[in-house]
């Protein structure tokens, strides 16, 4: 399958919110679909599983017009959407019933899920006498109840430790690996880098950012530079970058050690290493820049 999401306009009132979103997805893959709060992503997923309808554009399956209520499509939210006095079995087995499965099979999908989750022993306990984290992995249980082949994760690993991370993580991983299509929406970038192949970054409603993610982290790091030296140096690495080599575009990690240097043409590693020996400079840190997409999601997203 081969989900498509094409020039998707969105307006409340006079204010336009989506200004021509596209993207694609394949059965699978995950895509990473990335932005700051009010990007316009819940914006963008509330219009692919037709809650209400963008102004222009179009959803395309295989090329058709996409209709969600003939593909179930296994939603996860940021919010969670459980009954917290109910049972957990009961109501998974419930939402299953009204997406059009069968009481037995809703009953064995709601077990197996449950198990495979490791939240077996919270069956028949309200939900919410569950911890955040085990509150977690039940919702996940309930998108994943009906086998859907399109499934949607918004900030899936909210309230999660460590080890249910992990089996959040093994779960998501296996769902691609069996040909499900994914879009997988959160600000913890390290996820995203796990599981996407693509990303499309929004911000403020529009595209600034999309692709294949190994590209485009290939082309970030192309003619930069990932510099340190001595405190007592930051000012002469500035005059050296500037007058021969480039441009310090911006600080590298939190404690402002390590600069990017953004090459100007023709400079090359070994004549700046050269230079930087003869100045006399205490370099700490000299190679070639590997930005994560926590950095390049900062750099395009970011005012």
């Amino acid at each position: 399958m081969r989900l498509e999401v094409k020039n998707i306009r969105k307006s409340f009132g006079d204010k336009e919110v989506l200004h021509g979103i596209s993207f694609a997805v394949e059965s699978g893959s995950a895509l990473g679909l990335l932005g700051r709060n009010g990007a316009g992503k819940t914006t963008t997923i509330r219009i692919l599983m037709d809650v209400f309808k963008g102004d222009e554009g179009q959803v395309l399956l295989d090329g058709v017009r996409f209709n969600p209520k003939k593909l179930g499509i296994g939603y996860l939210p940021e919010e969670r959407g459980l009954y917290p006095k109910k049972k957990v079995g009961e109501q998974i087995i419930y939402l299953a019933q009204l997406r059009g499965m069968g009481p037995k099979e809703a009953k064995e999908s709601m077990k197996k899920w449950l198990a495979r989750l490791e939240v077996s022993e919270y069956e028949n306990r309200q939900l919410e006498t569950l911890s955040k984290g085990n509150q977690q992995k039940v919702q996940l249980a309930q998108t994943l109840v009906c086998n859907p082949q399109i499934i949607i994760l918004d900030e899936p690993f909210s309230g999660l430790d460590p080890v249910n991370s992990q089996v959040l993580k093994d779960v998501i991983l296996e769902e691609i690996q069996n040909g499900k299509l994914v879009i997988f929406s959160s600000h913890q970038m390290s996820y995203v880098e796990e599981f996407c192949k693509d990303i499309i970054i929004i911000n403020k409603g529009n595209t600034v950012l999309s692709g294949d993610l190994r590209n485009i982290k290939r082309e970030y790091g192309k003619n930069r530079l990932v510099l340190s030296v001595s405190d007592m140096g930051h000012s002469e690495l500035r005059r050296i970058a500037d007058e021969k080599f480039g441009h310090l575009i911006t600080v590298y990690g939190n404690n402002k050690e390590q600069l990017i240097l953004e090459m100007k043409p023709g400079a090359t590693k070994q004549a700046i290493m050269v230079a930087l020996i003869e100045s006399g400079l205490d370099v700490e840190t000299f190679g070639s820049y590997q930005p994560s997409l926590n950095d390049i999601f900062v750099e395009r997203a970011g005012d």
